[in-house]
């Protein structure tokens, strides 16, 4: 009889938990094709890469906006649609004129000013290597064929280098030109890091060096020149999309994600090794239409269940996060957006690639307020949990941190294929995605719980080898271009903290050195030991600050 009793009990517990379990899996298999659809969609041939500013990257905020339709998520503020303008980089006007022995030379790559060219009309006889004040100067770029033959030699570097010692010794423009046909040979830099000196700065391939040069100088003649050189700022535009659950709180959970990727690799940003050449479509499966497909399951999620009302949720796919984080920038600055209306931020950015050997995902974020303890121990066994605790990392929930918001950032890892054509929907692990989706589901449904996280400051991960001996502890807005160097988040408890720098501040002098931008900022922290002490001035509100500043050791 007990035998037979166990029997009936282990069929009556198999029909009570045969059909749950099948219902678990069935959902699990739901979810995997909506996310199989969902990427497959944005990562296809049709949307080119979803490059910011292009059709591409309309085709898929129209997408999005739909399946937030689909899933009855109302649009923020009466819209999905939230644009922003900002400037990227630099590009030669289309006024600009070269006239080298009456020839007017059309800018290109084998002639064409640099990018910190000044915007400035130039005029002259020019003798080779004749060095005279008031005059215009024509130099090698190259001291060497050796040099010139070296693919890590810094063009762009040198030619900046002997453009501004050239301008201090009183030439009126400089014309620097290749000797030696080099195929490492610079062309224009969008994306230049250098400010602009004083004159005008063109640059002469062989070709055009030959053609116009060497002739008239085998001749004896003076080179004539004439330059009108005008660089203008290249302003593009791009889409946030945002979604909103009003559950009339007093703070707002943001979960954000960017659906932007590379299109074809036209902004320099593509590992793969002959992007510009091959134009191939960089996909983005993982980066990040991972993260996109995860956004909108989260937000159909939280739509369902009724018991999440203790905040309100807005969900933001952001664009322009290839490019600097330009969206969640500008959308954070748009809505005025800060721990007085927020509460935390969630950012998901390439969940898709979790590798079923070692479970392993990285919590970004996690110093960023004392609550993420808990929240990260409910990982469990599910994932070994790789910690990162600085608020400042490679994505967008860096816009947040920075305006004071607790954040944390879900990240499955790098791969082989990150940056390239290659990264394909197939090699998307989907249910690994599940299992990340189902761990932030619990995050948020915890924290709903739980009153607003408070917020801490964190050290900043350092990034690269760093070139200097110290650090001011600030991290610079590499988009600002109106002189000196514009603040865009200052570190707890070093020497721009300490010295009473703030965000929004422009480092506009550092000891005895001016700074007018990102080159001379550099070139003054390199002067500078541990121990050192000297000032700092930043414009603030208008007016000249000067702030004691001591470099620790």
């Amino acid at each position: 009889m007990a035998i037979c009793r166990l029997t009936i009990c282990l069929a009556l517990t198999g029909v009570l938990f045969k059909p749950a379990a099948f219902a678990q899996r069935k959902s699990d298999e739901q979810l995997v094709q909506q996310l199989k659809s969902d990427i497959g969609y944005l990562a296809s041939d049709a949307l080119e890469g979803r490059r910011t500013g292009t059709p591409g990257e309309l085709k898929a905020a129209e997408y999005i906006e739909k399946r937030y339709q689909q899933m009855r998520v109302a649009p923020y503020k009466n819209s999905y649609f939230h644009p922003f303008r900002f400037t990227y980089g630099k590009e030669v006007a289309p006024t600009t004129r070269i006239v080298i022995n009456g020839v007017d030379v059309k800018s290109n790559d084998n002639c064409f000013p640099f990018p910190f060219s000044a915007g400035k009309k130039a005029s002259g006889d020019i003798l080779p290597d004749v060095m005279e004040q008031g005059s215009a100067w024509m130099m090698p770029l190259y001291a060497s064929q050796e040099e010139a033959d070296n693919p890590h030699f810094d063009a762009e570097k040198a030619a900046f280098d002997k453009s501004r010692e050239a301008a201090k010794q009183g030439a009126t423009a400089v014309i620097l030109f290749d000797g030696y046909g080099s195929k490492y040979a610079p062309t224009f830099n969008s994306q230049s890091i250098y400010e602009t000196v004083t004159v005008p700065v063109v640059f002469m391939g062989t070709k055009v060096w030959k053609k116009l040069v060497v002739d008239r100088q085998a001749n004896k003649g003076a080179v004539t020149v004439s330059l009108d050189i005008d660089i203008t700022k290249t302003e593009r535009s791009g889409n946030n999309l945002a979604a909103y659950i009003d559950n009339n709180a007093a703070y707002t959970v943001v979960l954000g994600a960017h659906y932007d990727h590379l299109g074809y690799g036209e902004d320099h940003n593509s590992l793969h090794a002959n992007a510009a050449k091959d134009h191939l479509v960089h996909h983005g499966a993982d980066d990040n239409a991972s993260g996109t497909a995860a956004l909108l399951e989260m937000a159909g999620r939280i739509k369902a269940n009724k018991k999440l009302r203790h905040y309100n949720y807005l969900f933001v796919n952001f664009s322009g996060e290839e490019l600097g984080l330009f969206g969640s920038k500008a959308f954070v600055k748009q809505e005025g957006l800060d721990s007085n209306k927020i509460a935390y931020m969630l950012n998901m950015d390439m969940v898709g690639r979790l590798n079923d050997s070692t479970h392993a995902l990285t919590v970004g974020g996690v110093g960023t307020s004392p609550s993420w303890a808990d929240v990260v121990a409910m990982a469990g066994s599910d994932f070994k949990v790789v910690i990162d605790s600085a608020g400042v990392g490679p994505s967008d929930h860096t816009s947040f941190y920075n305006a004071g918001i607790p954040v944390l950032f879900f990240f499955t890892g790098t791969h082989k294929d990150y940056h390239k054509p290659s990264d394909l929907p197939e090699a998307i692990n989907y249910q690994g995605e599940v299992d990340v989706l189902k761990y932030v589901t619990r995050v948020v449904e915890k924290m709903d719980k739980e009153q607003k996280p408070h917020y801490l400051v964190t050290k900043q991960a350092s990034v690269g080898k760093t070139r200097f001996k110290v650090s001011m502890g600030i991290m610079p807005d590499y988009t600002f271009d109106g002189g000196g160097v514009k603040v865009d988040g200052v570190t707890d408890n070093k020497p721009a903290a300490r010295a009473g720098v703030k965000t929004g501040d422009i480092v506009i002098q550092l000891g005895d050195n001016k700074i007018t931008g990102m080159q001379s900022y550099m070139e003054a922290l390199g002067k500078f030991g541990a121990g050192d002490k000297t000032q700092v001035t930043v414009k603030r509100d208008g007016k000249e600050v000067v702030l004691p500043l001591e470099f620790v050791k």
